[in-house]
């Protein structure tokens, strides 16, 4: 009798789960943004957010959860109900790198459920104005010149800006003094004011104040050039064959939720990415939008295995490391 009671309330446990899933979402959801306001991650989710609620129906809130090169953030995403309320947004360097950094208290990989992979951009290599240099050539040998290395800004150890430049540092021989910051966003003001030198940084981040002429764009670390903004050489036209990096974003929420819910955020970023109105945007801040068949969970979840395969083994032999 106990056992036919039990088994009969964990059916009706299952079936309120299930009807609860069925009406998602009821309530605001939130996206963990886990660098700072006004980065490129920010400013995505941010796109993404606005697109997304018109159909969910439901108000999408972007939450910046800053610090330890975004796996603060991460881990609140991880903590949460696995309902669907929650969605951790993240890239390259707080969805792969992180886990060769630092000692994290939960696996990228087993607590995370894929959602949807989204637009990515390669890399472009900016310096402050005062540089002397105005080829990629001319700053490779005036970086090979200076007595003291020179200060390149990051978002903090592990981050995608972080990867690049040690990337970059394996590939030219050229070593910086990175300065960590809580975001891209920051570290981009900084280098326009002059207070570090360089950044290899997202291209979404940097372009606008490339086209602003405030700081000095060198080239792109891709086989092609953008096209939103083609007088941009790549790396291999400037003279550094092979400094290809592209960092691309995604969704992911808690572990455990339900399919059903999942596979509706994934529809509600689809329909976003679909809209002309995103892509316009996107494609201002450089961004290149992933291919239709891409834009599954599965997709997502693939590329992110794929990418921990393919960086860690090179952070691990830099030695960078969190505690």
């Amino acid at each position: 009798m106990h056992r036919i009671i039990r088994a009969a309330l964990v059916t009706t446990i299952a079936f309120a789960a299930g009807a609860r899933a069925d009406d998602f979402p009821t309530r605001p959801v939130t996206i963990i943004v886990p660098f700072a306001a006004g980065g490129p991650s920010d400013a995505m989710a941010r796109i993404l957010a606005e697109r997304m609620k018109v159909t969910l129906g439901q108000a999408v809130l972007v939450e910046n959860v800053t610090g330890a090169g975004g796996s603060i953030g991460v881990g609140r995403a991880v903590q949460s109900p696995p309902d669907g309320y929650t969605i951790s947004f993240g890239h390259l360097g707080t969805h792969v790198a992180n886990g060769a950094v630092y000692k994290l208290k939960y696996d990228l990989v087993a607590d995370l459920e894929p959602v949807v992979l989204l637009p990515s951009n390669p890399m472009i290599i900016v310096s402050k104005n005062a540089v002397p240099a105005t080829s990629l050539k001319e700053l490779l040998d005036w970086l090979k010149s200076r007595a003291s290395p020179a200060a390149a800004g990051t978002a903090g150890a592990g981050s995608g800006s972080h990867i690049a430049g040690v990337y970059f540092e394996n590939v030219t021989g050229i070593k910086l003094q990175y300065v960590p910051y809580r975001g891209t966003g920051p570290a981009l003001n900084d280098l326009v004011a002059g207070q570090i030198d360089l950044i290899v940084d997202q291209t979404s981040n940097s372009i606008n104040q490339v086209r602003a002429g405030t700081i000095r764009a060198y080239a792109v670390t891709d086989a092609k050039r953008l096209a939103s903004a083609p007088e941009i050489p790549t790396t291999d036209e400037a003279g550094l064959k092979g400094f290809h990096m592209t960092l691309w974003s995604g969704m992911w929420v808690p572990k455990g939720t339900p399919k059903n819910v999942v596979a509706r955020l994934n529809a509600a970023a689809v329909e976003a990415l679909n809209d002309p109105a995103v892509k316009k945007q996107m494609e201002n801040l450089g961004l290149e939008m992933p291919p239709a068949d891409q834009l599954t969970p599965d997709a997502l979840g693939v590329r992110q295995k794929a990418e921990i395969a393919k960086w860690w083994p090179m952070i691990k032999a830099a030695d960078i490391k969190v505690d």
